[in-house]
């Protein structure tokens, strides 16, 4: 369920940025990479804090 929020809501806001037409404001693999290493941190965190 929260996959489907998340892409209804990513879909949500690149529509509203194409009507504005306004740029996303990083190109899309240096914002997936930024994604990936957000979720990286969390799991991370989520997995010390689960083994102290």
């Amino acid at each position: 369920m929260n996959f489907l929020i998340s892409l209804v809501v990513g879909l949500l806001v690149g529509g509203l940025y194409g009507l504005l037409r306004v740029h996303s404001p990083a190109p899309p693999l240096v914002a997936l990479v930024g994604l990936l290493g957000m979720v990286i941190g969390e799991q991370s965190v989520l997995l010390l804090l689960r083994h102290h």
